[in-house]
């Protein structure tokens, strides 16, 4: 129980840190919605409860916790991406590049065609941990750092196609863009290989470090500058642009309790 309950804090930070920098680089252009920020909060404990009941970690040590924060914030942001791209239905004219599924910029305007899409772009991603759990099973337990910052980084790769699957019709294709996240993954494997053996939970959290390294750079270290989606588009909300600070605090100390928990993780394991 102590264990299902430390998970439970882990998801309700990871889906805090995942809800921050939603609202902060979208609110001045859509406007705050109290439904939406708590989502990702609510979506994260759920994760965290059962990822604490089903899961060979110890939550309740600090290696446990790292490595639980990073997989619960890739399978959050997985499950939003998916809904958000294959099922939802929305006005996509407040948008510069289209958030459902488009082949080169134009939506597909099927539902039941974006399901089955959806659907299958699920399945390509369990497949990825399907095959990177049969590679560990082949290789063994002890894997060279080649092979884990290779297979550690497979989730951003899939990241980076679908990425530049949907930016690249408009706003072309950036070279270091698409490497960008592969690259951050395979340093971050690096780094929670020290923390678990599971090659899975490994490629799972450096996928989800490497979204949360993205999209803090994105959102923070450029506040004016407006993401690829509202790219010329006016700011209707002006006034949240000042309101949205408000956030910043928070995200901050929840990056710097991960980080601590990562560097005590390694630390004992350094003494181990």
């Amino acid at each position: 129980m102590t264990n299902i309950l430390a998970a439970i804090l882990v998801g309700l930070l990871s889906g805090l840190h995942v809800a921050s920098w939603g609202m902060y680089k979208d609110a001045p252009h859509e406007g705050f919605e109290l439904r939406k920020y708590l989502r990702s909060i609510l979506v994260g404990v759920g994760l965290g409860a059962a990822a604490g009941a089903v899961l060979p970690l110890d939550v309740t040590a600090p290696a446990g916790f790292a490595v639980l924060f990073g997989v619960v914030y890739v399978v959050e942001r997985a499950l939003g991406e998916i809904y958000k791209t294959f099922f939802r239905q929305e006005d996509q004219s407040k948008y510069t590049i289209p958030m459902q599924f488009a082949v080169f910029g134009t939506t597909v305007e099927s539902r039941a065609l974006r399901a089955v899409l959806g659907l299958g772009y699920l399945g390509v991603m369990l497949g990825m941990l399907a095959l990177v759990a049969a590679y560990q099973r082949l290789a063994g337990p002890e894997l060279s750092l080649i092979e884990v910052a290779c297979v550690g980084s497979a989730g951003a790769w899939i990241s980076a196609l679908g990425g530049a699957w949907k930016d690249a019709p408009i706003e072309g294709f950036q070279i270091l863009k698409f490497f960008r996240s592969p690259t951050l993954a395979a340093l971050w494997a690096l780094l929670l290989a020290q923390l678990t053996p599971d090659l899975v939970l490994v490629t799972l959290a450096a996928t989800g470090y490497t979204i949360a390294t993205t999209e803090t750079y994105k959102s923070f270290l450029f506040p004016s500058r407006p993401r690829g989606k509202f790219a010329g588009k006016p700011v209707l909300f002006p006034t949240l642009l000042q309101l949205r600070q408000r956030v910043v605090p928070l995200y901050v100390a929840i990056w710097l309790t991960v980080l601590a928990m990562f560097s005590f993780g390694l630390e004992r394991v350094s003494h181990g």
